[in-house]
């Protein structure tokens, strides 16, 4: 099992660990609830280590990336963050990334689940393209602060890097704990304000520990993967494997920001097919809420009486909506907001209701 050299870190602070994606990852490191109030209320610090860091240089990275995503990279201004997706020919999404417009090239960061598929698929197509792919996975660490109080934190600890100036998806670069040349990053996967920071992997033990110290008087907590799990979902952000995968496409799954159907961003994998879907769909993304005593987990059939309408992707319980929270593709006709649906556990039902995505959104700078 691959680890990130935060292990022992994560041990001294009594985390629980687990397997995720082939990494030896903390899941939480108390209760992970009180870990979802933290970071909504005060700061979280998390390991993202696990998640993989490809560099695509060359004299034709743009153009080869606009081949293979989604996004329109040959727009995404120097020193911007898109989402963009890879998709298979038939629309069907191989995962959701984010992309980083640098000067030489631009910096990706993808699915720990994925990385070694991903950086198959991008070398499988780079024929006739001018391109080096780099995976800088083992190489750097990734850290990220996300809450309200993550600005004032970092601050406490960044110099060179003005970041009341950096704006959302954007980047820079600055001294972070005395390291310099910190790839300053101010995205998240919470739905609050927060930065990632990407450095060295030899780093990381110290680095991690002087933001716990920085973060000690506004409240930083550590914050493991099931947390970050149940923000997100609040936030209505995609997990590739439930929202999107081979089987649900980035047009049903709410994420035709992320698509360009522009003329002169040329032809690019999938675009035929994601076309003719978002012309004709047949279901759509939309959140659920459910107050019962089951919280719904992928796969939990929905139904609207006797007929089955769609399929959980993501739940969990939700301290911030103080109910059960889940998202669902559900057929059309059946995903408008407000409407009353059944959840089925095993054949006892639970009643639903539709709202639209995100059950929870706070404003960014």
């Amino acid at each position: 099992m691959k680890q990130t050299t935060l292990l022992e870190s994560h041990r001294a602070l009594g985390a629980k660990l687990v397997d995720f994606a082939g990494w030896n990852m903390p899941v939480q490191y108390g209760p992970i609830l009180d870990e979802v109030r933290a970071v909504r209320s005060r700061v979280g610090l998390f390991d993202l280590g696990h998640m993989g860091r490809v560099f695509v240089g060359g004299s034709d990275a743009v153009q080869f990336l606009d081949r293979v995503c989604t996004a329109f990279v040959a727009k995404i201004p120097i020193g911007a963050i898109r989402y963009a997706i890879l998709c298979a020919e038939d629309g069907g999404a191989l995962d959701d990334l984010l992309l980083y417009r640098e000067e030489r090239g631009v910096y990706a960061v993808i699915n720990a689940s994925n990385t070694a598929a991903d950086l198959d698929w991008l070398d499988a197509h780079r024929a006739g393209f001018g391109v080096t792919i780099e995976d800088r996975t083992e190489a750097t660490a990734m850290l990220a602060l996300q809450g309200p109080r993550s600005q004032a934190v970092l601050e406490r600890a960044c110099e060179g890097a003005d970041l009341a100036q950096l704006g959302y998806y954007k980047f820079t670069r600055g001294s972070v704990c005395g390291l310099a040349d910190v790839h300053v990053s101010r995205t998240g996967y919470t739905g609050e304000d927060g930065f990632e920071l990407t450095f060295p992997a030899g780093e990381a033990p110290r680095v991690w520990s002087a933001l716990l110290e920085a973060g000690a008087e506004h409240g930083l907590a550590p914050i493991g993967l099931g947390a970050r799990d149940v923000l997100r979902l609040a936030a209505g952000m995609a997990l590739y494997g439930h929202e999107i995968d081979r089987e649900h496409n980035p047009i049903e799954a709410g994420l035709s920001f992320a698509v360009s159907f522009k003329p002169e961003k040329g032809d690019w994998i999938g675009r035929a097919a994601l076309a003719a879907i978002q012309a004709a769909p047949r279901r759509r993304l939309v959140g659920i809420t459910s107050p019962g005593p089951r919280v719904p987990r992928q796969g939990t059939p929905v139904f609207s009486g006797d007929e089955q309408v769609g399929v959980v992707c993501s739940g969990a319980p939700s301290p911030t909506l103080e109910t059960n929270i889940a998202t669902a593709h559900l057929a059309l006709g059946h995903d408008v907001a407000g409407q009353r649906l059944e959840l089925d556990f095993r054949g006892r039902r639970q009643p639903c209701a539709v709202q639209e995505l995100p059950f929870f959104s706070r404003t960014r700078k």
